[in-house]
């Protein structure tokens, strides 16, 4: 099990947060629907909120999220984006990834954590009901591209 710690981002890691996007993308085989890069990250920069992980000083994985709020249920967190490079899986920085996300969330009374998953990454469904996570394939997303 190798090091890492967990921050949050800030400007200065856009350029590394960017490059994990797009490895990101390539295993989601969805490289072209990548627009963002990091000087619209850095013009963006008071709503683009990130966790880190790092590894003997290399950003590793990240976790983007936003705040959102939920008719049904209140103040919410949604996670956007989670994603380790392979060879950091199954050591914990996913799980501390994602109880940061957590405590964060408790943090601000948040009722909920939200986010999607690909209905084919049967590891990473694994991985968030091990976390107690409700996995339900009740809602299909819908997106409206404005540019």
């Amino acid at each position: 099990m190798q090091a890492f710690s967990i921050r949050l981002a800030g400007e200065k890691d856009f350029p590394a947060i960017f490059l994990l996007i797009r490895e990101f993308a390539s295993f989601q085989q969805s490289s072209d629907k990548v627009s963002i890069t990091p000087a619209q990250m850095a013009a963006d920069k008071d709503l683009f909120q990130a966790f880190v992980a790092e590894s003997n000083g290399v950003i590793v994985g990240f976790a983007t999220f936003f705040w959102s709020y939920y008719s049904w249920s209140g103040k919410a967190l949604y996670l956007d984006d989670l994603y380790l490079q392979p060879g950091y899986r199954k050591q914990g920085i996913g799980k501390a990834l994602l109880q940061t996300l957590i405590e964060l969330a408790r943090s601000r009374n948040c009722k909920k954590v939200r986010w999607q998953v690909s209905n084919w990454n049967r590891n990473a469904i694994e991985f968030y009901q091990k976390m107690g996570a409700v996995v339900d394939d009740v809602e299909i997303n819908c997106d409206l591209v404005l540019h």
